[in-house]
């Protein structure tokens, strides 16, 4: 395994080492810091991740559950609440699995009456996934991918957390046809500028998915963010946390579905509150996955802080998400 050192903040000074001296990178250099290969005279970069911490989502039930998934193996599973993801159990896939559905739904009935819950609260069962988020491999693509997103004017942020919730490490397709490190559609690809056909599908060509993943967050979810605020009267400020996964939530959803989300919320003002309102929120085709996709893209940057913190040797780093944490 290659060893890194994640280093200070990166200065305007570093921003000709990454691309060319334009306004949006060097605003978004601010936002970057370096990380050392020990074994290599190589330099990467990573986003900085402060404001998750300064926002408390470190502490809340549905980073802890999907921090927990990301570290579980996948012989294991948890059960929990939709929406809160409070963890309720946690079993071996061979003994859930052993259980007809009709005993699955008797020890949802026995959770939800010990906890005093509704008939109609859901509990779900969700298998571990450290097979599929791995920081390791990903950090590679974050490195390649961050300077593309600068040279385009884009937050690097949203790369970084399109990598590694979306494929990380791999060139996966997924079963509503999106494809490469990015997951792009075959229409929302050729609408950016790639070719997509039998012969040759250019969304497997890491540096053209960058490309285009980072224009269709330039061009069209930005914008509609930025619409979808203005129309309810909202400010708002790029760099902030919460607007960046309103962003995430536009490329993952869909700005139709998104604002129609929004319709149910009826937010007057911006927030990290909206966020976590949209995690417990169904309208249109915004359902449990979008619901959990920024919920994804924050745990995953946990992990992987935690996971630099340890390959850098330190014996104090933030707990990795672990039942009950």
């Amino acid at each position: 395994m290659r060893k890194f050192i994640l280093t200070a903040a990166i200065g305007l000074v570093a921003a000709t080492q990454v691309v060319s001296a334009q306004e949006p990178a060097m605003i978004h250099m601010r936002n970057l810091q370096a990380v050392s290969y020990v074994d290599e005279a190589q330099i990467g970069y990573v986003v900085n991740t402060d404001q998750i911490y300064l926002e408390g989502l470190d502490t809340v039930p549905q980073v802890r559950f999907w921090r927990s998934i990301m570290t579980l193996s996948p012989d294991s599973g948890l059960l929990s609440m939709q929406g809160t993801r409070t963890i309720f159990a946690k079993w071996s896939n061979a003994d859930w699995n052993k259980k007809t559905e009709v005993q699955q739904n008797a020890y949802r009935d026995s959770i939800r009456k010990a906890h005093n819950l509704g008939d109609t609260v859901r509990i779900f069962y969700t298998a571990g996934k450290n097979d599929f988020y791995n920081p390791h491999i990903v950090l590679d693509d974050i490195h390649k991918a961050v300077p593309i997103f600068m040279q385009e004017g884009v937050d690097p942020f949203y790369a970084q957390a399109i990598l590694l919730i979306e494929s990380p490490g791999k060139v996966r397709k997924s079963n509503a046809g999106a494809v490469g490190a990015f997951q792009l559609m075959p229409g929302v690809a050729r609408s950016m500028g790639l070719k997509v056909g039998k012969k040759i599908d250019e969304r497997r060509d890491f540096y053209k998915s960058a490309w285009a993943s980072s224009k269709l967050i330039r061009t069209i979810c930005v914008p509609q963010v930025n619409s979808m605020l203005s129309k309810r009267g909202i400010s708002c400020d790029s760099t902030e946390l919460w607007y960046r996964l309103l962003v995430l939530h536009v490329y993952h959803a869909g700005a139709g579905n998104v604002d129609a989300a929004l319709n149910v919320i009826n937010p007057k003002s911006g927030g990290m509150w909206l966020i976590k309102q949209l995690w417990v929120t169904k309208a249109a085709q915004f359902g449990n996955a979008s619901q959990n996709y920024s919920q994804l893209a924050v745990s995953a940057m946990i992990e992987l802080d935690y996971a630099l913190c340890k390959w850098e040797g330190k014996q104090v780093c933030r707990k990795p998400g672990t039942v009950g944490n």
